[in-house]
């Protein structure tokens, strides 16, 4: 019997999906905001652009989270998805 994959919802774009597929935002309670890790309040956000920003605009990680995402933490986030959009394009 095939295991059922674990859904997640991103919190820009409201898209459910496979959480292997989403990048981990995670209020940590020993080390802050942390990216893939920690134990604590998660949020989730597809890894394009357009996610990014609108969860930037609109504030949608902070609220998810409940506290301030420090700016570090988007620029790493932001790094992360120029990485996984040059990838693709370094395989053709």
């Amino acid at each position: 019997m095939s295991q059922r994959p674990i859904l997640r919802r991103c919190v820009a774009c409201r898209k459910l999906l496979n959480r292997d597929q989403l990048l981990k935002v995670t209020r940590d309670y020993q080390d802050g905001v942390v990216l893939d890790g920690g134990m604590g309040r998660s949020a989730y956000l597809c890894p394009n652009e357009e996610c990014l920003e609108e969860s930037c605009r609109r504030k949608r990680l902070q609220k998810a989270l409940r506290c301030q995402v420090p700016k570090s933490v988007v620029e790493m986030l932001q790094k992360r998805l120029n990485h996984c959009i040059e990838a693709p394009a370094e395989a053709r």
